[in-house]
């Protein structure tokens, strides 16, 4: 009979690390990322201003900030410690449909950047997820209300 063992907390993020590396991706790659993709933000027309609006000229605090949340999510690094729903609920001027221009502006700087063609499907499920989690937190299911703040 064959023993059926769970893997420890180490084992799994040891299994994410190596996956994600032979992805190619890896601290410097995420800097890379972020660094492409705030810049695209920054220039963009309906994005921009939103983002302006919450960092203010506190850029390379919020960059640093997305660094250590990717590399978490990315590379199970355990750095980010922040709580994104109630720092994104605070902005009201963040609508529902702003996420899918946000996933496809991801996606594009994704398929300019990754050092792999299997890097953009890693990247994407995990953001898709991420945007799925904070649309549900800020906006509810739609057709039953938004959910009630409690922070």
């Amino acid at each position: 009979m064959t023993e059926l063992r769970a893997r420890s907390a180490d084992e799994r993020r040891a299994e994410i690390q190596a996956h994600a590396a032979a992805l190619g991706i890896d601290d410097a790659y995420i800097s890379l990322l972020v660094e492409t993709f705030y810049g695209r933000i920054r220039g963009h027309a309906l994005l921009g201003p939103i983002f302006v609006n919450a960092i203010g000229d506190d850029w390379r605090h919020h960059l640093e900030k997305m660094k250590s949340f990717w590399a978490s999510v990315a590379l199970s690094a355990g750095r980010y410690s922040g709580k994104p729903v109630p720092a994104h609920r605070k902005h009201t001027s963040i609508q529902p449909w702003h996420f899918n221009i946000w996933l496809g502006l991801f996606e594009q700087t994704l398929k300019d950047t990754a050092p792999t063609p299997e890097a953009v499907p890693f990247f994407m499920e995990r953001a898709r997820r991420i945007a799925q989690s904070l649309q549900l937190a800020m906006f509810g299911v739609p057709g039953l209300g938004a959910p009630k703040t409690t922070q």
